[in-house]
């Protein structure tokens, strides 16, 4: 271990770096959403990023994200919700873990298929265990009943950013 991390390693307490500000910018983010069948909503999910290894002090979130799209499958009216987690939705519940760093956001009604700017926010103090690097930003979609046809898969493109601080508070 040579360099800036042994510099940091032997530091007097009191001098470890601040708390990071890290911004995720979205330019036509693709996401694909495959719609349930019959009476039930759409999912996708797509990697933002990763989080540094460490122990990671999540200090807040907030997001702005506009989402559209041109297939047929696709209601011009559709709307949603989002969030922000550290595990890829497995279900169209956006909670626990998939919503760990955006809370569950709602997408308002879109016009010819372009949705208002949704905004989100993480209002959570928490403390990530990612001293094995593994944890990744998820953005985690759903779209109400009926939004995309019945049993079919609608691509999404997703426009805006996500914006994080935290703490690494050490490592293994």
């Amino acid at each position: 271990m040579k360099g800036l991390p042994r510099s940091l390693a032997h530091a007097k307490p009191g001098t470890e770096p601040g708390p990071r500000r890290v911004r995720y910018d979205l330019r036509d983010l693709s996401v694909t959403v495959t719609a349930g069948a019959s009476t039930a909503k759409g999912l996708g999910t797509a990697v933002l990023g990763d989080l540094p290894e460490g122990n990671v002090l999540f200090l807040g979130a907030i997001s702005y994200l506009q989402f559209e799209s041109s297939d047929t499958d696709v209601s011009a009216t559709w709307d949603g919700d989002y969030s922000v987690g550290t595990t890829a939705s497995a279900d169209t519940t956006l909670d626990t873990t998939d919503a760990d760093i955006i809370s569950s956001s709602a997408i308002g009604a879109a016009t010819a298929k372009l949705s208002p700017v949704a905004r989100g926010e993480g209002d959570t103090l928490n403390m990530f265990n990612n001293t094995d690097g593994s944890l990744e930003l998820n953005l985690n979609f759903t779209t109400d009943d009926d939004a995309v046809t019945d049993s079919q898969t609608a691509i999404f493109l997703v426009n805006g950013y996500v914006e994080l601080v935290y703490i690494v508070l050490g490592d293994d």
